[in-house]
């Protein structure tokens, strides 16, 4: 595996309440309701709560002539997306039949964002058992047809605005103009939806921009949430990595790009 480049931008205050890494695979058929159970056991001391969700439909980027993935129909029942909860909550474990994902999440104001070189390993590893434990069963080998990684943060009110016309301070490509004699006030709600296409096609960097409410201070946020999707051409394991490294790089520097610097500077104490 390739050292992490350590020369990218970082905060020692950034925004970001979570960041979710994942792989879609070719429907492992086999997996059944009782693997899961056995799955679970490998991951139990660290992972001891559970939770059944709908599954997760499968995204695949799609690029004119490339060659477009095919999902055949079987007889076999759905199975549910299952979650394995980290015994602090911060980490969640995501199974269905055709994807795996790690989840940090901040369930607490204290929660400290762990960095990525930190989350990146944490998925490695849980992905490494996921694996043997499909070879140890005589199921399917994980046949990737996509990767994705997405990073969620919440800038609060008061982090640089305050009311939705002042978007613009923080996002300064957005900015509404608010100036007397125009006809519209200020936005009621904002939801912008942007992408940009990765070298060599390796995938899109998605950026969603809208207000929400945070839920435990009930009080006005602006959301973030940058996330690449895609897969080069190398499928190997090295190649898989490699790619998770350059979309992490597309997601920093883009949140570097989408930003106000000097509210990078004030608010999230940008280092370099």
């Amino acid at each position: 595996m390739k050292t992490i480049e350590t020369s990218i931008i970082n905060y020692l205050n950034p925004p970001v309440i979570e960041v979710v890494c994942g792989i879609l695979f070719k429907p492992i058929i086999g997996l059944l309701a009782p693997h899961l159970g056995l799955l679970w056991e490998k991951f139990k001391p660290q992972y001891p709560y559970s939770r059944e969700v709908p599954p997760l439909a499968p995204i695949i980027e799609p690029f004119e002539g490339n060659h477009q993935v095919k999902f055949e129909l079987t007889d076999v029942p759905p199975l549910p997306r299952i979650w394995f909860i980290h015994f602090n909550e911060n980490g969640i474990i995501q199974v269905q039949r055709d994807r795996f994902l790690h989840n940090w999440r901040k369930v607490r104001p204290n929660d400290e964002y762990p960095r990525y070189h930190k989350v990146i390993e944490m998925f490695q590893n849980r992905f490494s058992v996921f694996e043997s434990f499909l070879q140890e069963h005589n199921l399917d080998k994980i046949v990737p047809l996509q990767y994705e990684i997405t990073y969620i943060n919440h800038i609060s009110q008061g982090q640089g605005w305050e009311t939705i016309s002042e978007i613009g301070k923080i996002f300064p490509d957005f900015t509404f103009k608010s100036h007397h004699g125009r006809f519209l006030p200020q936005p009621e709600d904002i939801n912008w939806r942007t992408s940009f296409v990765l070298p060599n096609r390796a995938g899109r960097l998605h950026v969603i921009i809208r207000q929400a409410i945070e839920k435990e201070s009930n009080l006005p946020i602006l959301l973030l949430e940058l996330t690449v999707r895609g897969i080069g051409s190398d499928r190997t394991p090295e190649g898989m990595w490699d790619w998770f490294n350059i979309a992490r790089k597309w997601i920093v520097n883009g949140f570097a790009d989408l930003t106000d610097e000097e509210v990078q500077k004030r608010i999230w104490k940008r280092e370099n």
